[in-house]
């Protein structure tokens, strides 16, 4: 960050069945929470297996066997340095996941999206301390003043840091649940890999939090899934991504809710007209993937005091200076 007293590293390593989180890897990440416990290997494999899986049927075009395709992922780590302390360990403000695509017909390695998953232990204390802290004493509902300011402008930064330029080519995109607290509405649009387009104009607390990153957000069904999902982009959604790009993203996320979220993704019966998504939807179908949820609604508590106090206390003046000075 220039003339700002931070400065950001990047670390990457492969996800696969051989992954293990490093030691400060949020635990509550997808990939992370995959890879623990007695079925580890076995989750890591299966997951891998039904990406590459919905990755065939996406890009079926020149594909007769449905096996042409498969897609390598490598989580990237970003760590927040305060005045300019390279030489030390930085406070991990980020984790995603890039993706590429192996084209098993040519050989050829094909760059994929960045962005994907997305972990912030600002977030966490965003979200899991401030606001229900706030809320304590407004029991009305709403957010306190400047909710996701400084996290919004950290993110935007980084996008604009020569860390992030120097690696990567394309903005990221970022692909989450829809919230289970709106209604969406199917249009008439449709692309062929993201599938039917979705609208609301009732948008989610995690949609303006994101806006505030800079981020916009586009909802899709994808060809043969049951539910939207959310993309939260930067310029144009399709004019600036690849079709193969866009499904490498689809076939990595949508796997991942379809383990955390099978009520939504894994439900037995397509998104209606009108749809709202339900936790609390019954006819679905089990991955065969060990996921246990209530851990890591609890985690995202504890992660969010790890911030509180090793990130936000400690750099807390400089933070606040920083943040209202930076013209993002």
């Amino acid at each position: 960050m220039t003339n700002s007293g931070f400065t950001f590293t990047i670390s990457s390593i492969p996800f696969n069945e051989d992954y293990r989180p490093a030691d400060n890897t949020r635990i509550t990440t997808n990939f992370a929470n995959l890879a623990r416990g007695e079925s580890r290997r076995e989750n890591l494999r299966n997951t891998l297996r039904m990406i590459d899986n919905r990755f065939n049927s996406l890009a079926h075009w020149d594909n007769p066997t449905g096996n042409r395709y498969s897609v390598s992922l490598r989580i990237i780590s970003v760590s927040l340095h305060v005045d300019g302390q390279e030489d030390v360990d930085g406070f991990p403000i980020i984790e995603i996941l890039e993706t590429a695509i192996i084209d098993k017909a040519t050989g050829e390695n094909i760059p994929g999206i960045v962005g994907n998953n997305f972990s912030s232990y600002v977030r966490d204390y965003d979200f899991s301390v401030l606001l229900p802290e706030y809320l304590k004493g407004h029991p009305g509902g709403g957010v306190p003043e400047g909710f996701g300011d400084l996290h919004g402008k950290l993110f935007q930064h980084f996008l604009n840091s020569r860390a992030y330029r120097g690696h990567f080519r394309k903005p990221p995109v970022i692909c989450l649940s829809v919230s289970s607290s709106k209604t969406y509405q199917r249009s008439t649009n449709e692309h062929p890999v993201l599938g039917v387009e979705y609208t609301t104009t009732d948008y989610s607390a995690t949609d303006r939090y994101f806006a505030k990153m800079g981020m916009m957000v586009r909802y899709f069904m994808p060809k043969h899934g049951v539910a939207p999902l959310a993309f939260y982009h930067i310029g144009d959604l399709i004019g600036d991504f690849t079709n193969l790009e866009l499904a490498s993203t689809i076939s990595t996320m949508e796997t991942f809710q379809k383990i955390y979220r099978p009520e939504i993704y894994n439900a037995n019966s397509v998104a209606a007209q009108h749809y709202q998504p339900s936790l609390k939807y019954q006819d679905y179908s089990l991955t065969r993937i060990v996921y246990d949820r209530e851990e890591r609604s609890r985690l995202a508590v504890e992660q969010g005091r790890f911030a509180e106090e090793h990130f936000i206390k400690p750099h807390g003046a400089a933070l606040q200076r920083w943040s209202a000075t930076a013209g993002l």
